[in-house]
């Protein structure tokens, strides 16, 4: 049967493709996004309401639950600039952690119940074993891993005083695009590695930096799970359908339970493009460890949720998305970056 839902961030990467998803099994989706990261573009289906606003907003959040009555809500709106979040820790405070309690309130006056949250493996910080299950300590070293730890615990509470039940997915290293190049990645600036390396062979970057060759791996290059956003939007579905049928809070990660390394990742972009990726090896950064990589079963067993996609269909969608005549960028048409 279908719902109303409230998508917070639903212009953004993941948020987009998630809205995509649920559209297509007949969801009634509003998306509320600020666009500071997000794209109108990203918004495809023409049944979806797109309203421009802050989620900490108590008058406009307070308008949207009394006009569109949702059932649910998924919640992608935060920030998650690692470097940034230190440099900035009340930007993070404010927008991931405090401004999702004026989406919460709404619920709880309104008698919604049930809250899907775009959670991350940060909240476990650095890894005393890989890989990494949902019993792993959660002692994040950042202010963006603490700001999202910090939802999740009130949203526990929530579920005590109030009964929202969610669903926390805590995402490994979300990559790819959609199989038909009409959704992708486009942030600014761009973090991700598989978007940086292909930028570098499409001419628009000079080079790909690599942090550190000497690390505790085969390759001496950091290991990490890659987990396509298809797959990542297919769990927010099965997520909600778990609620809906009387599911209690829980955290669920979402990886394929397989490393990929840096030097892998730029072979596979090397093959698929045909094209050289131009590299500069660089000194480690700090804080970043050799392996991180997700045990996936408890998604499996609980949400019935697994990984159908791997690091060679992140690199292929991906640089399907940088091909087309936008050239992977929302809003522009211009030359593409290689073969569609």
């Amino acid at each position: 049967m279908a719902q109303s839902i409230l998508v917070t961030g639903g212009a953004g990467y993941i948020g987009s493709h998630t809205v995509r998803m649920l559209t297509d099994v007949g969801q009634k989706i509003v998306v509320l996004d600020n666009m500071v990261y997000g794209h109108p573009e990203a918004v495809v289906s023409p049944e979806v309401m797109l309203v421009r606003g802050e989620m900490a907003d108590e008058e406009l959040v307070e308008r949207l639950f009394q006009e569109h009555a949702p059932q649910a809500v998924v919640h992608f709106a935060a920030y998650c600039y690692v470097g940034e979040s230190v440099q900035q820790p009340g930007k993070y405070y404010r927008n991931n952690t405090a401004a999702p309690l004026t989406v919460l309130d709404a619920m709880r006056r309104h008698g919604c119940d049930r809250f899907i949250f775009s959670s991350t493996c940060a909240t476990y910080g650095n890894p005393e074993y890989v890989p990494m299950d949902e019993q792993h300590p959660q002692n994040p070293i950042n202010p963006y891993g603490r700001s999202k730890l910090m939802l999740e615990r009130i949203l526990r509470d929530y579920e005590h005083a109030h009964g929202i039940r969610s669903v926390f997915l805590r995402y490994f290293n979300a990559c790819g695009c959609s199989l038909d190049g009409v959704l992708g990645e486009d942030h600014d600036p761009e973090t991700h590695l598989i978007p940086l390396a292909l930028r570098a062979v499409s001419g628009e970057r000079d080079k790909l930096t690599v942090f550190g060759t000497d690390y505790d791996t085969p390759d001496g290059t950091c290991i990490r799970d890659y987990i396509h956003v298809l797959d990542l939007a297919d769990a927010h579905v099965k997520a909600l359908e778990y609620l809906n049928g009387g599911g209690q809070t829980t955290a669920c990660n979402l990886g394929t339970g397989d490393g990929t390394s840096v030097k892998q990742i730029i072979g596979l972009a090397e093959e698929v493009t045909g094209q050289p990726v131009p590299v500069e090896y660089g000194p480690r950064r700090p804080g970043d460890p050799p392996r991180l990589v997700a045990a996936a079963q408890k998604a499996k067993d609980v949400l019935g949720w697994e990984a159908h996609y791997g690091a060679r269909d992140a690199v292929e969608t991906a640089w399907n998305w940088m091909s087309q005549p936008h050239g992977g960028r929302y809003g522009q048409t211009g030359p593409a970056a290689g073969p569609a």
